[in-house]
């Protein structure tokens, strides 16, 4: 594994965080740091590439200690999908290793949701954006019903202590903290 890379993203991310306005122009700064990290598979911590036969697994791998940025693992085992969920906070998702499919949504008038765009298949490279004002709503779910997939999010906020909501396909909404896996990396 090269910790290395991890601990240099790590560090010019918080660099980037001192310089840069946090909200959208952060999260636009971020996107070829985090294309950078997942162009190579070599440095995530095996930890944070362990998945469960019952749903999904959300590895901390760092929270940048003003809780500017979070960067998590996301694995996904076979066949393996979100509930609808927003994220109230800028995301970037980069896809790692396997393959991953995302399904947007929006709220109309009446509270329920539509489909917005055809789903978008997140191959290894990839990076997708989500967040309030660009799309905030989505689904995911593994591509591969036969193996693991491995995202990386990059938030800009500790995503796993933020109040978000998942969504029936009716528009209502449930309030919930998603949290972290057990095991957390100490970059």
């Amino acid at each position: 594994m090269n910790s290395a890379r991890l601990r240099g993203f790590v560090g010019a991310m918080t660099a980037l965080a001192d310089q840069v306005s946090p909200g959208l122009p952060l999260m636009e700064a971020a996107r070829p740091l985090l294309a950078d990290l997942v162009a190579q598979d070599d440095w995530l911590p095996a930890f944070a590439s362990v998945s469960d036969g019952a749903q999904y697994r959300q590895y901390l791998l760092h929270c940048d200690s003003a809780e500017r940025f979070s960067l998590v693992s996301f694995v996904w085992g076979p066949g393996q999908q979100t509930p609808i969920h927003d994220h109230q906070v800028w995301g970037l998702i980069g896809m790692l290793r396997g393959s991953e499919i995302s399904r947007s949504y929006r709220q109309v008038a009446d509270g329920g949701l539509v489909r917005t765009g055809p789903s978008v298949c997140l191959e290894p490279g990839q990076i997708e954006a989500v967040g309030p004002g660009i799309g905030d709503i989505h689904k995911v779910s593994n591509a591969h019903a036969d193996r693991v997939s491995i995202s990386i999010h990059l938030y800009g906020s500790n995503i796993g202590t933020v109040r978000r909501h998942s969504y029936q396909a009716n528009g209502s909404r449930m309030e919930f903290v998603s949290g972290y896996s057990a095991a957390t990396a100490s970059v």
